[in-house]
């Protein structure tokens, strides 16, 4: 009943993480504006994400647009873009896949082959919060370079949108989720062996009632 638990318990931060990666994929804050000048006044602030780029206004209008050319796009756009929904799809096949295995479903007989599923589900999450870490550093090691490098004038500065901290943190709960069922699935292998069931004939006696010895 433990294992069970905790194996939901991991199912349920995986979809949590699986559901903050495509919350980070279609946010538009992987980057903004970064004001370092102390005179300047803000009127504007510019969001570089994924698929669009948005300035927000100090009166509060917001105007997004979609990003025109693909292949014009920086390398780390390109590959955060196809990471990304790379892993939104595989976790959707994580997803099924642990289900399918999970001890609180039927879809399998218990044995060695329902715990394999669940581990396969587990490591599919894993490798969900490895690739989605890719673009993450990626971003935040482009972010960081340019802010502390002098060459860069300070309206090209941006900072770290709240994006890529969602990110982190859904590649957290993928990865701790992962192995957390895989843990469990690997503990549940001892478990998963039939009790042998004995049975005696059923002989009856002399006077035509069946002998108490055996029943047990």
């Amino acid at each position: 009943m433990t294992s069970a638990a905790l194996e939901i318990l991991g199912l349920g931060l995986g979809i949590l993480g699986w559901v903050g990666v495509i919350l980070a994929c279609g946010l538009p804050m992987w980057q903004v504006s970064a004001f370092i000048d102390v005179n300047i006044v803000v009127a504007q602030t510019i969001w570089e994400g994924l698929w669009m780029n948005c300035v927000v206004q100090s009166t509060g209008q917001m105007q997004c647009k979609v990003y025109d050319s693909i292949l014009a796009l920086p390398p780390e756009v390109q590959a955060g873009r196809a990471l990304t929904v790379i892993v939104a799809l595989l976790g959707l096949v994580a997803l099924m896949v642990t289900v399918v295995g999970a001890q609180c479903t039927n879809c399998i007989r218990p044995g060695k082959m329902k715990s394999r599923i669940v581990i396969a589900g587990g490591a599919i999450y894993i490798l969900c919060g490895v690739l989605v870490l890719i673009p993450l550093c990626w971003f935040a090691n482009i972010v960081i370079s340019d802010f502390y490098d002098p060459t860069v004038p300070p309206s090209k500065k941006r900072e770290m949108g709240a994006a890529l901290y969602i990110g982190w943190a859904a590649t957290a709960l993928l990865l701790f989720g992962g192995c957390l069922i895989c843990c469990c699935s690997c503990s549940q292998r001892d478990e998963t062996s039939f009790p042998v069931k004995y049975s005696a004939p059923r002989r009856p006696t002399s006077n035509g009632e069946y002998d108490k010895k055996n029943y047990v």
